[in-house]
């Protein structure tokens, strides 16, 4: 059965004893510091806060929420036991089952248990975090949705955008000038008018997976929801915006967003899912929140960007990387063996090579693709021996295979992200946001694949007969 809402997810992490709870923390270091500090250990558990010094007790904000492969999985509806590389490809082949499944309308549901609107709205009894140390503010959205209607079409858009609270009724929102809601805010914008919002800041793992994906303009990721959880998601409209609430969301506010250059105010620094303070202080736009709900008890999902140190599966599953095997079967490429992302800078390719140029091509298709375009920086190809996911096997393929002087390729002026720490200060001033691409081929050179020096590492298959066998003892160790 789908989770129905946060909290129900939380029950089941809880069960496969992957949940800590924390009692007594402060949200203005503490929170934020145990959520790094864990995600870095081999454990690395979802975190759920309460007593949260200064709040009353049951007023809770999760870490970590979606971040860990096998918590991920859990999230997805697959199987948490599969190896790293077969998770991705599960993805993907899921992805290729997408049908459409539009939310069910309701009257009710459990956010509606608490209701306050107009002057009475007060966001500071929230316990907002403040997630790292040189925040500008304490950030209620890291692991929020934001919903937005297209203003000519008609239909919804649903994105990830961090979320900072001001005061008692105005947020600050940062929406990336790449992203579909930007244009769609500024179109209410050039007419002079107010974009209704609605944004939720705790709600089950398919909705909130949805609104990270990047879908084509047009594609609603309610409908992208309900297909991945398997029903429709429960949904209500809302008062003030028309616009579509999840009625078993932990906290949802309604608001407007003013034209920017009526309101705006002061945003970040806020730490980026780089590892950095790329965007620096600057304004954005605000909402104007005018009706608040919650559950009782509420819950502020947390997902905090945190330094992205390849190699470590706490920051879960690299969804776009079945976005760059899918593209790579359709443009033709074979022999596909296994696609990871390392952090949002490196995509790394597996496969055996059947041609001369075999790798090349792989990387030609994965420089074009949508889901890495804003940040990936590195094209990484290797052989079928590889691990993709592996880091260290990666790096040993690098040093060991490839030839810098005939093996790697530099490009230069693709579109880049604003959040990108390489952008050069007099580039961001003139909203010039391009950056260069370089392909590592660590495949052994086709032209003398035979003769290159066999490896004395045992092969994979050979590897899972003797860990089927050997398991009992295999699974005591911290692998």
């Amino acid at each position: 059965m789908p989770f129905q809402s946060l909290r129900d997810y939380l029950q089941k992490v809880d069960e496969h004893g992957d949940l800590l709870k924390i009692d007594g923390a402060d949200r203005d270091e503490e929170i934020g510091a145990l959520a790094e500090t864990i995600a870095s250990t081999a454990s690395h558990p979802m975190l759920l806060f309460d007593n949260i010094k200064g709040f009353p007790r049951g007023y809770r904000v999760s870490s970590n929420t979606m971040s860990g492969i096998r918590r991920m999985a859990l999230g997805l509806g697959l199987d948490p036991n599969l190896a790293n590389v077969d998770l991705v490809k599960a993805w993907k082949d899921k992805l290729k089952t997408f049908k459409p499944l539009a939310p069910n309308k309701v009257k009710t549901g459990p956010v509606l248990e608490n209701v306050v609107s107009g002057k009475d709205v007060d966001l500071l009894k929230f316990p907002a975090p403040k997630w790292h140390e040189l925040d500008g503010g304490y950030y209620i959205g890291t692991g929020s949705c934001v919903f937005t209607r297209e203003a000519e079409a008609g239909w919804v858009n649903m994105g990830v955008y961090r979320v900072v609270v001001h005061d008692e009724n105005t947020l600050g929102i940062f929406i990336n000038h790449i992203h579909h809601a930007r244009l769609i805010v500024e179109k209410y914008w050039s007419r002079g008018e107010s974009c209704p919002v609605v944004l939720s800041f705790g709600q089950e793992p398919a909705l909130f997976l949805a609104a990270a994906q990047r879908e084509p303009w047009g594609v609603e990721e309610l409908d992208v929801a309900g297909w991945l959880r398997g029903e429709p998601l429960e949904i209500f409209t809302g008062e003030r915006t028309g616009l579509p609430i999840p009625a078993h969301a932990e906290i949802v506010v309604e608001g407007e967003m003013p034209p920017i250059e009526r309101e705006s105010r002061s945003e970040g620094p806020f730490g980026e899912r780089t590892g950095y303070y790329a965007t620096g202080v600057r304004n954005e736009p605000v909402v104007r929140v005018s009706r608040v709900m919650h559950r009782n008890d509420p819950i502020i999902q947390g997902d905090p960007p945190l330094k992205p140190v390849p190699g470590m599966d706490h920051f879960g599953i690299p969804l776009p990387a079945a976005a760059v095997w899918s593209a790579l079967e359709y443009a033709g490429v074979q022999d596909v063996r296994g696609v990871w992302l390392h952090g949002p800078f490196a995509t790394v390719i597996a496969l055996k090579q059947r041609y001369e140029g075999h790798a090349r091509q792989a990387a030609a298709i994965a420089l074009g693709v949508r889901a890495t375009l804003g940040m990936g920086r590195f094209v990484i190809l290797v052989d079928e021996d590889i691990d993709p996911s592996d880091l260290r096997d990666v790096f040993w393929a690098i040093t060991s295979r490839c030839d810098p002087a005939t093996q790697t390729q530099i490009m230069h002026d693709f579109p880049t992200s604003d959040i990108n720490p390489r952008v050069a200060p007099e580039d961001r001033d003139a909203g010039r946001f391009v950056a260069s691409r370089i392909v590592i081929d660590a495949c052994r050179p086709y032209r003398w694949l035979k003769e290159f020096p066999a490896t004395n590492v045992m092969s994979q298959e050979k590897k899972k007969q003797i860990a089927a066998k050997w398991h009992s003892v295999l699974d005591k160790l911290d692998r």
